[in-house]
């Protein structure tokens, strides 16, 4: 079915908050629409708004036609660990849902209720759009041609986390929803389900909206691109690719500045005249009344005739400033500027393996010899489940190895943001769990830093388990500002980030001297970021190309 969503004039905030108003979007079939903006501008929130999870404070969202379906794919942060492979599909894909009301249906059709009979076909009509018939069959293929080899029976949370990822892409390729809402669709990915989504989306007759921070999937897919501009309050819509909208923006912005520069320039010229019109009015005014002597009444005259006209001028000047069409300054989103504090250099090297084995199920890496020196910029890149993580917790130390050594040179002091945001879990506070890694800090201190990354007064004394993972890593971002160290470990730094995060985090990976272990499927991180080796993983064997 062919399928268009309509959204008129839709506002929505958060608490006393408002996140965006006066939106008017129109997704036809084919239309693939990416929503970007800063983190906390409302992109999720507008999706659950569409998706019909949230209502609106203002406006309506309609379909056309109304019986069209709408899958709404958030990227879930905690998989139900005891649902099934099978149900989990099932859940992903509309289908067990579809199922239910098929179910009861087909109850009313047999105990013969009014409107049963309508009652039941649009739900088999319904079950049947979404794939109910050979779902199964479906999974078994998809799971198969995504190297997933697994029993469905199997409960997610014994998957590993490369596991749970092609899980989630199998869940997209098998949904047939007539509308898409996709949340953080790339997130997790690896370079191969990158390109297995590119072409999924590309493929899609269905009218979808998707969020995204991975800018060459953005480039590669949408085909019109809706910014929520968190710092103007504003909604603005540019037509074309992404790379189209980079350069719409740009000269936006640009005109905007020059309008309010020219508005502003225009305005103080004004009132500087104004005021000079005034002074020269009560100059005039104090000459007349100390130089005019009792009898001359025509030169008191003179210049009471010249003080009126300046007191016109100043007259006329101000009605100039009152029909000045005022022009708002553009203001600038908050920025995360962030730079990466080096401690002193480590020793020549950094960390070693040397016949290194790591057992993990039935996944095996290695045996691996390596050894990274000082100021070595390591790109390590594999398939989910290739064993990345697993080869930096080797180096680290941090696991237990079954055969083979690991050691960390002399003088490495480790900072890190690894892929779970481990340290920033839990109940413990944000506060809490920076004064734990950061001892000798004044909270009054801790609080300011985390300020500079965008984590407010209300922020500090959440349950750091409660933040949003986008704030879960600029919490990790703002620990590396705060510690020197000279051996970096960024494991998928750019998962939940915001655009402008990621190209300040670039920034400051450019001028960071030390030792880099970087894990990435981010394509335009791995062009932008300097690299002097890479490490590819395939089948728990590393490659030093």
């Amino acid at each position: 079915m062919s399928a268009t969503m309509v959204a008129k004039g839709l506002a929505a905030g958060h608490g006393d908050r408002l996140l965006f108003s006066g939106l008017d979007l129109v997704v036809a079939p084919g239309d693939v629409v990416g929503l970007v903006g800063a983190n906390g501008a409302g992109k999720s929130t507008l999706l659950r708004v569409l998706a019909g999870l949230a209502a609106p404070e203002e406006g309506s969202v309609s379909l056309n036609p109304p019986t069209a379906s709408v899958g709404y794919l958030p990227q879930e942060r905690d998989r139900r660990s005891d649902e099934t492979v099978r149900a989990f599909l099932g859940r992903r894909t509309g289908v067990t849902a579809a199922q239910a009301v098929l179910d009861d249906a087909t109850v009313a059709l047999a105990e013969q209720e009014a409107g049963a009979d309508e009652v039941y076909a649009e739900a088999l009509e319904r079950w049947l759009a979404l794939g109910g018939a050979d779902l199964d069959e479906r999974m078994s293929d998809v799971l198969a041609d995504l190297g997933l080899a697994v029993d469905l029976d199997l409960p997610m949370g014994t998957l590993s986390g490369g596991q749970a990822a092609r899980a989630g892409m199998a869940s997209l390729l098998l949904s047939r929803y007539d509308v898409f809402l996709l949340d953080e669709p790339t997130n997790d990915l690896d370079l191969a389900g990158l390109d297995r989504l590119e072409a999924f989306v590309a493929g899609l007759r269905a009218a979808t909206v998707l969020v995204s921070h991975d800018r060459e999937f953005l480039a590669r897919t949408v085909t019109s691109v809706v910014e929520l501009d968190l710092a103007q309050h504003q909604v603005n819509t540019y037509g074309g690719g992404y790379e189209s909208y980079l350069a719409e923006r740009a000269v936006s912005r640009r005109h905007a500045r020059e309008r309010y520069e020219e508005y502003a320039e225009t305005r103080a010229a004004l009132e500087l005249r104004a005021r000079t019109q005034r002074a020269w009015m009560d100059k005039g005014v104090r000459n007349a009344r100390r130089k005019a002597p009792d009898n001359d009444k025509v030169g008191r005259g003179k210049r009471i005739e010249a003080t009126e006209k300046q007191a016109s001028k100043a007259r006329q000047t101000d009605r100039l400033i009152e029909r000045l069409e005022a022009v708002e300054e553009p203001r600038k989103e908050w920025e995360l500027r962030m730079r990466i504090a080096a401690a002193p250099r480590s020793g020549a090297v950094v960390a070693t393996l040397r016949g290194a084995v790591v057992r993990r199920g039935e996944f095996t890496l290695g045996p691996v010899d390596l050894q990274v020196d000082w100021a070595d910029r390591v790109a390590i890149t594999g398939s989910n489940g290739a064993g990345k993580s697993t080869l930096i917790a080797a180096m680290l130390g941090r696991v237990e190895l079954a055969a083979g050594e690991a050691a960390l040179g002399p003088g490495v002091r480790v900072g890190e943001v690894d892929q779970a945001r481990a340290l920033f879990t839990g109940e413990r506070t944000l506060l809490a769990a920076f004064e734990a890694q950061l001892p000798t800090w004044p909270p009054a201190e801790i609080r300011t830093l985390l300020a500079k990354f965008g984590l407010t007064a209300a922020h500090v004394p959440r349950p750091a388990g409660s933040l949003s993972p986008g704030e879960r890593t600029r919490a990790a971002l703002a620990l590396l500002q705060a510690r020197g160290v000279n051996l970096l470990v960024l494991d998928e730094p750019t998962n939940h980030l915001d655009l402008p995060a990621i190209e300040q985090l670039e920034s400051a990976l450019a001028t960071y001297p030390g030792t880099l272990l970087l894990v990435t499927h981010d394509r335009r991180m791995l062009e932008a970021v300097h690299t002097t080796r890479h490490l590819h993983l395939a089948h728990g064997s590393v490659t030093d190309r």
